[in-house]
């Protein structure tokens, strides 16, 4: 049985109070979520007596309001970039904000006012917490209201299941994710590049500069973007390889093959796993989503409010799964797309499991 405890977690800059529910299962494993962007803020799991936090974040509400790297959030309306905001949806085109970018002329993550800002309702549901918030329309530049529900839910066997719903009165664009960064030595530990990585993908969308992917499906075999044997992430990630040195690193959406999860979670696919060697955790993650955004924490600068542990996270110290629909669809029509009927139901699933060696 899962233990819930609700605390205040600090206030939005308008007073309203952000929460904190923290839930515990049998095994002493804790799973810290809250209000504010419906962020993960803490997975910890005992390792020889001693509990290690694996998600990168902050001790404060009001750190999660300054942050810039969506640090445990959830992401949307659309997940990922799209080239130029454009996009088409009932025979009509859209534009939407544009955010990202070295001129700023493409869209991320949904804007400055997508999810990750939303501060969310909360409601207690058994093992877990769901949020509920709405995005409305215009938000953005996409159409229609969308209602959207997050549910956490922590297991006996030390799963989190992040499951999505949301519906729409008008047909848009839907392609939500969840954004921490996971670093198994603990949330103040330095470097990912020990971990060692498994991505359950014989091919990946190839990219440009702008972290685009322009309709190539390639092969991951003979490049650095192999990840079907575990390898350690810093092996070649700063290869001579257009991939990795365009994005300085990894930043990618690997196309998932489709191999069943284990019981009890054979309902989804194998997406990645990760393991640290000095700490012996290893982090599974299962989803129904077709790709999987691998990201390496290049981005990170030191420009950060501090975090847990008063450090301020170094380049690298966090890796990001993000499941999703692959980026940029909108541009490139061969893609499965992100479209939401009116009235229809999204509804998405990824879990992420913490075992010990």
């Amino acid at each position: 049985m899962t233990e819930l405890k609700l605390e205040p977690f600090g206030k939005m800059p308008d007073g309203r109070n952000i929460d904190l529910y923290t839930l515990t299962n049998e095994h002493g494993t804790r799973v810290a979520v809250t209000t504010y962007g419906a962020r993960l803020v803490r997975f910890e799991k005992d390792v020889q007596g001693h509990p290690v936090d694996i998600v990168l974040g902050y001790t404060r509400g009001e750190d999660y309001v300054r942050d810039t790297a969506y640090m445990g959030a959830v992401i949307g309306r659309h997940a990922n970039r799209i080239a130029g905001g454009r996009i088409t949806v009932g025979g009509r085109p859209y534009l939407l904000e544009l955010n990202s970018g070295s001129k700023k002329q493409n869209h991320i993550h949904g804007g400055a006012h997508g999810l990750h800002t939303h501060l969310f309702d909360a409601d207690i549901v058994h093992d877990g917490v769901r949020f509920t918030t709405v995005s409305p329309d215009g938000t953005g530049g996409f159409p229609g209201n969308l209602e959207v529900k997050v549910t956490y839910t922590l297991t006996g066997d030390d799963a989190l299941s992040i499951r999505y719903e949301a519906i729409s009165d008008a047909e848009t664009i839907c392609n939500i994710t969840n954004h921490s960064y996971f670093n198994l030595e603990g949330c103040t530990a330095p470097s990912i590049l020990d971990h060692t990585a498994e991505i359950y993908a014989d091919t990946f969308t190839w990219a440009d500069a702008e972290s685009l992917p322009d309709g190539r499906i390639l092969p991951v075999a003979g490049t650095p973007m192999d990840f079907t044997t575990p390898r350690r992430i810093g092996d070649r990630i700063d290869a001579d390889y257009d991939e990795v040195q365009m994005a300085h690193g990894y930043d990618h959406n690997w196309v998932l093959r489709g191999d069943f999860a284990p019981e009890p979670y054979s309902h989804l696919k194998k997406a990645a796993r990760v393991a640290a060697p000095k700490t012996g955790l290893i982090l599974s993650c299962y989803t129904d989503r077709i790709g999987v955004q691998f990201y390496t924490g290049n981005n990170l600068r030191g420009d950060t409010p501090p975090g847990k542990g008063g450090i301020v996270f170094p380049r690298r110290s966090g890796f990001c799964l993000e499941t999703q629909f692959f980026p940029n669809a909108p541009a490139n029509p061969a893609f499965p797309q992100p479209i939401l009927a009116m009235d229809e139901l999204f509804t998405a699933e990824t879990v992420y499991k913490i075992d010990s060696v």
